[in-house]
């Protein structure tokens, strides 16, 4: 059963509150770490930090519009071996659905940890942040309440991440404790959901009062959910027209220098060894001319589609959407753009949704009977035996 609480925002410190919220956590008997996204000293950074002192937590900004990584991979690796130690972890519901995946393929557990997520209001290109954050604090409140009124596509003249834009998953379904103000006017409280049982312990303080859902909320919920759904099918269906022959996904892709990038940024790719690391791809020199006399040009670097294509193949059944792709792309190929819409595509074949439930397994990983007969032609008889095939 949810427990809905309400924490009360003094002033409309809203920052302040959330960061006196994570310091009430580290000073529980059980919480000895907390996990959350900080801003660096004189820089407008925002990277994870793992602290320890409360006082540390002064720096603390999940409401940055700053995404440099996908924290997911960070709290797997926290997480993958007992530390003896209990943690609290913030992430954004994004992050959230991608370290439920990594949990279901083993690369990390969910025993140790506090899930903590909060609404979220999107983010911008790292770039385009560290241009914003000359004073990071005051960047934060300005995006934010831009944001709650819906002009975050208009504060400082800058757009949100194409990913970002839409996500249809902005609230942090998947957490032990959900922190709330999405619909919330006037906002004078936040709604803290305690989503499983961990989060009882955790919300018994006298500072948390019990609360309902506004109708407002769900109202606002429902309206954001709307506007990105329709904003994903459009961005799908541009994807889908620049890249539906293979000439046309060799010019989406002509830009590629097989940098690695997208790879490394990526959540869901967590092996250890890549394919294209070894030595299956290397080719002597003579092989480079006789490609190039087949057919008269070639370009190089060469193997580059094959590379997408084979993380496609990996991973689409995974992908959460994040962007973090395109983020760390350094010739700004649209990679999320690609990898969102197969993997729309892949994740409704299989009747799947990567993140959703960590009790889901993941497409492929187990064997059922009746999948894919539609396609495979295979429907069973009355007596039990299927037609279209060899029943012996």
């Amino acid at each position: 059963m949810t427990l809905i609480r309400k924490l009360a925002i003094e002033g409309q410190d809203v920052l302040g509150t959330v960061q006196g919220f994570l310091r009430s956590l580290l000073n529980h008997e059980e919480i000895a770490a907390v996990l959350a996204p900080r801003r660096l000293f004189r820089k407008s950074v925002v990277m994870p930090a793992l602290i320890t002192d409360p006082d540390g937590l002064r720096d603390v900004d999940p409401l940055a519009p700053a995404f440099f990584l996908n924290a997911a991979t960070l709290a797997a690796r926290l997480t993958r071996r007992p530390s003896g130690r209990k943690m609290a972890i913030v992430l954004r519901p994004c992050e959230i659905r991608a370290f439920i995946e990594l949990v279901k393929f083993r690369q990390g557990t969910m025993d140790d940890i506090l899930l903590i997520g909060l609404d979220c209001l999107g983010a911008y290109p790292n770039t385009v942040y560290r241009r914003l954050a000359a004073d990071p604090e005051s960047a934060t409140l300005k995006f934010f309440f831009a944001a709650l009124s819906g002009a975050a596509e208009a504060f400082e003249g800058a757009a949100l991440a194409p990913a970002c834009r839409v996500c249809e998953h902005p609230f942090p379904d998947g957490a032990d404790i959900a922190l709330n103000f999405i619909g919330l006017s006037p906002l004078d409280y936040l709604l803290v959901q305690g989503q499983t049982p961990k989060a009882e312990a955790y919300l018994k303080h006298p500072e948390f009062q019990p609360a309902e859902i506004p109708a407002s909320r769900d109202e606002a919920v429902s309206a954001l959910i709307s506007a990105r759904v329709q904003a994903r099918d459009a961005m799908i269906r541009q994807t889908h027209e620049a890249t539906d022959t293979p000439e046309k996904l060799s010019d989406y892709l002509s830009g590629c220098v097989n940098c690695y990038n997208c790879r490394n940024a990526c959540p869901i790719c967590y092996c250890r060894e890549c394919v294209f690391c070894t030595d299956a791809f290397d080719r002597e020199p003579f092989q480079y001319l006789q490609r190039a006399e087949r057919s008269g040009a070639v370009k190089l670097p060469m193997d580059t589609v094959m590379y997408h294509l084979t993380r496609l193949t990996h991973m689409s059944t995974s992908c959460v959407g994040c962007g973090q792709c395109s983020n760390a792309c350094p010739n700004d190929i649209p990679v999320m753009e690609l990898f969102r819409a197969t993997a729309h595509f892949t994740q409704k074949a299989f009747g799947y949704e990567a993140g959703r439930s960590v009790s889901e397994p993941p497409p492929l990983s187990v064997f059922q009977e009746q999948e894919f007969t539609d396609i495979v032609g295979l429907k069973r008889r009355s007596g039990g035996a299927p037609s279209g095939g060899n029943a012996s």
